[in-house]
C-alpha cells in the first residue's frame, strides 16, 4: 500500500449485492450507465475506486463448497448474511460477531467461523481491466483513491489479491474506521483525509445505494457494471481515457 495509515484508519469491502433498481432510478443519474454527457462543471482530478466486484470478483457463498448442500441452502435461506455482514463491515471485531451469533442463532455460529476461515475461497479473480484502467489513470497524472467495505481481520487477503491496491494514492478501509458505506460519513472522511475536492472526484461502486451514498457528499458517482462501461462514463465525465466502441452494460 502507498499509505499504510489509510489501511490502520481504514473502509471495508464485501457488502451482499442486494435486488437493485435501475441506475436511472436514482435522482440524478441519468441512463444505465448513471452518468450524464455533459460532462463534470469542475475537470475531474481523483477518481475513488470500490474493490468488491468492481477491481476483485467477490462471492460470499463460495466459502461454503465444501459444506453439505442442504446445510448451506438452510443458512443462506434463513441467516441475514447482509445485515451480519454490514456490521463487520462496519468495524465490529470478528469474535463480537460470532458470539451475537451464537447466542441468537447458534446453529450458525460455525458458519462464520467457516466462512472467515475459507475467505479467499470469495475472492474468484480479477474483474477484466481493472487494472489496465488504473494503470492508466495513474499514467495519465490523476489521483487514484481506494474506498470499500471490508472486515478488518479478512483485508490482508484483499491486499494479496488485488495488485491495483499498490498503485494507489490511498486507501480507506471501514472495518479500519469504524464506518461503512452508504453512509455520508466516510465519504467526508476520504474526502478529508486525502483532501479531496469532491466536485473534482468521482467514485465508482457495483451497489446503486453506495454510489447514493456518495453523492451525498458532493462526489460524482458511476454505477458499475464492467470496465468497459466505466470507461465511457469516465470519458463522459472529460476523464482522459481509452474507450471501447460498444461496451457491454
Amino acid at each position: 500500500m502507498n499509505d499504510s495509515d489509510s489501511v490502520n484508519d481504514g473502509a471495508v469491502s464485501g457488502s451482499i449485492e442486494p435486488a437493485s433498481a435501475p441506475a436511472a432510478a436514482l435522482p440524478g443519474v441519468a441512463g444505465l450507465s448513471g452518468v450524464a454527457t455533459a460532462g463534470a462543471a469542475e475537470p475531474i482530478d481523483t477518481v475513488v475506486f470500490d474493490f468488491g466486484n468492481v477491481l476483485v470478483h467477490w462471492d460470499f457463498t463460495r466459502a461454503f463448497s465444501d459444506l453439505d448442500p442442504a446445510e448451506v441452502q438452510a443458512f443462506l435461506d434463513s441467516f441475514d448474511f447482509a445485515a451480519f455482514n454490514h456490521l463487520q463491515d462496519a468495524g465490529r471485531p470478528l469474535e463480537d460477531g460470532i458470539a451475537a451469533v451464537a447466542a441468537e442463532t447458534p446453529r450458525w455460529a460455525p458458519f462464520i467461523r467457516h466462512y472467515a476461515d475459507h475467505y479467499p475461497a470469495t475472492l474468484t479473480g480479477l474483474v477484466d481491466g481493472a487494472q489496465a484502467l488504473v494503470e492508466e489513470l495513474k499514467d495519465a497524472g490523476y489521483r487514484v483513491y481506494g474506498l470499500s467495505n471490508w472486515w478488518k481481520e479478512l483485508f490482508h487477503y484483499a491486499e494479496q489479491a488485488i495488485p491495483a491496491l499498490a498503485l494507489m494514492d490511498g486507501i480507506v478501509v471501514s472495518g479500519y474506521v469504524g464506518l461503512a458505506k452508504p453512509d455520508r460519513a466516510i465519504y467526508d472522511l476520504l474526502c478529508q483525509r486525502f483532501d479531496i475536492t469532491p466536485a473534482r472526484a468521482v467514485f465508482t461502486d457495483d451497489r446503486l445505494d453506495n454510489c447514493a451514498g456518495a453523492r451525498t457528499s458532493g462526489l460524482h458517482a458511476l454505477p458499475f457494471t464492467s470496465t468497459p462501461a466505466l470507461r465511457q462514463d469516465l470519458a463522459a465525465l472529460g476523464v482522459n481515457v481509452a474507450c471501447e466502441e460498444s461496451p457491454s452494460r
